[in-house]
């Protein structure tokens, strides 16, 4: 069974929700970072650098949610991705962890990167329903965890961007979400 590494509130529950819409059987593994489970001999056999989220299905083990996504795309996905596909998608998941994330999160850069970053997304889903076009992907996941924490933690206005917050909705009443990142609330 795949096990899914974790702490309270951590980026756990990115892969989580990832993991419940792909319907895969897993037992969540919390960790309490507070005592340092983390940096304990067990974990960083799964996880070198000690970091959450992380999983190992069977022998094989993974960290970064990332990462993970792709792999779970592959594996567990429904149907195959072109090459082109692919790619997007890892576009899309790069994107939120190395630019979205950082940018927006980043006191220095949050005043200019925030309505950079919105303008681009609400353009995109003024077109469509989701990154990828019609059907949710682990991009969804991706991004729209981090604008749900936006939301959550940061309490950016997001007025401005209709189509964002529109997408924002569809994804946070989808029940994977709930069962993972919705409960945080």
């Amino acid at each position: 069974m795949l096990r899914l590494y974790g702490g309270a509130r951590s980026r756990a529950s990115i892969v989580q929700w990832y993991i419940e819409e792909l319907g895969i059987p897993y037992e969540f593994v919390q960790l309490d970072m507070q005592v340092g489970e983390h940096r304990q001999p067990n974990f960083l056999a799964v996880n070198p650098v000690g970091k959450v989220p992380a999983i190992a299905d069977g022998e094989f083990t993974l960290w970064e949610s990332g990462a993970i996504l792709l792999y779970l795309a592959d594996k567990y996905g429904k149907e195959p991705l072109s090459v082109e596909n692919r790619a997007l998608l890892n576009q899309w998941i790069s994107y939120a962890n190395a630019t979205l994330g950082p940018e927006v999160f980043g006191e220095a850069t949050r005043e200019k990167a925030f309505p950079r970053h919105m303008t681009v997304l609400n353009q995109l889903l003024t077109d469509q329903p989701y990154l990828l076009g019609d059907e949710f992907s682990a991009a969804d996941v991706a991004v729209g965890a981090l604008l749900a924490y936006i939301h959550l933690m940061l309490k950016l206005e997001m007025t401005a961007y209709p189509a964002v917050v529109a997408y924002g909705q569809r994804l946070s009443e989808r029940p994977a979400f709930q069962k993972s990142i919705g409960g945080r609330k």
